[in-house]
């Protein structure tokens, strides 16, 4: 008997679904309206041996304690900071993501946020699509990355994978997360503060979760300053986006380029307004190639899990 799998979140994968759907019996709360989500859940919540989401969806601990024969959770994505460890645990419930296969995808996407803001490239598009150039207005010069300071916040993978993009336009690079990285020649300097300070552009790469929600609050974007520019490639919880609207709004800082938000889909009116931002719809992983290995990763994990051998990317 195939087992009984219960799907949260989309799956933007074809080849995930096809593989899905042809190892086992698979319950799609996703393809639902909201309205309907929670009776169609609790319908199939008795034979749900396993649940495949995503980072941001995650799963409630509410959600574990209505599936009684929950064996696994498999996220399609790196970010587990949605899925409640203390329940988990205490069920024995296994829990697995796809690092690594995303990493170039999402490094590439950041360094686009940052330089899309250092050349304004958002304005520049608008300018020539308003006619602007035909009517010969001033362009106001943009800064070179060449010399300028990036400050990584969160040097893991990614983090590092954004560093020797990074240093490719000669850029000085440092970076801050609580532990030392071994092997490698950035400078880690002392605290997110000093980092802030010390740099033009602060790439944020941590993890999401309660340890670093609101890390990038008003005093650190004081610190990187009215001329210093926030790239967000890693969770929208990071950074209190009340006191990023309010520090881009009052000039304290000089710009934004966000591909995560704290209440996604939604993006207050405040923020999409401002000049001197670049938006992205949290799409760093969404190419093509990225999609299918991760979607893979999810397959593989769950093939494992049901055939008791090792699973290829545990969490907990």
């Amino acid at each position: 008997m195939r087992p009984d799998i219960l799907v949260l979140g989309a799956l933007t994968s074809p080849h995930m679904l096809q593989q899905l759907e042809a190892g086992f019996t698979c319950h799609h709360a996703w393809r639902l309206p909201a309205a309907e989500q929670e009776a169609f859940i609790a319908s199939v919540a008795g034979k749900a041996r396993a649940v495949v989401t995503n980072g941001g969806l995650g799963i409630s601990r509410e959600l574990i304690a209505q599936l009684p024969a929950i064996e696994i959770i498999a996220v399609n994505g790196i970010g587990v900071d949605a899925v409640p460890f203390d329940a988990t645990r205490a069920r024995g419930i296994a829990v697995t993501n796809t690092p690594g296969v995303l990493t170039d995808d999402v490094a590439d996407l950041g360094v686009l946020l940052l330089m899309a803001a250092a050349r304004r490239l958002p304005w520049l598009d608008s300018y020539v699509r308003r006619g602007d150039w035909d009517a010969k207005k001033p362009i106001a010069p943009a800064l070179s990355l060449r010399g300028k300071v990036a400050g990584i916040f969160g040097f893991g993978r990614i983090g590092q994978a954004i560093s020797h993009r990074l240093a490719a336009f000669g850029m000085r690079l440092c970076y801050y997360q609580p532990n030392p990285v071994a092997g490698t020649d950035v400078e880690r300097v002392g605290s997110l503060h000093e980092l802030a300070e010390r740099c033009d552009y602060l790439v944020v790469a941590a993890p999401g979760g309660e340890r670093t929600r609101h890390s990038i609050d008003g005093s650190i974007l004081d610190a990187l300053g009215p001329t210093g520019t926030l790239v967000n490639i890693a969770r929208g919880s990071v950074v209190d986006e009340a006191a990023l609207i309010a520090a881009l709004t009052e000039g304290r800082l000089g710009a934004a380029a966000l591909d995560v938000f704290e209440d996604e889909p939604h993006v207050p009116e405040a923020l999409r307004a401002l000049p001197n931002v670049v938006l992205t719809p949290h799409v760093a992983s969404l190419t093509v190639e990225t999609r299918q290995a991760m979607g893979q990763l999810v397959v593989d994990n769950l093939l494992a899990h049901f055939a008791g051998k090792p699973l290829p990317t545990p969490v907990a």
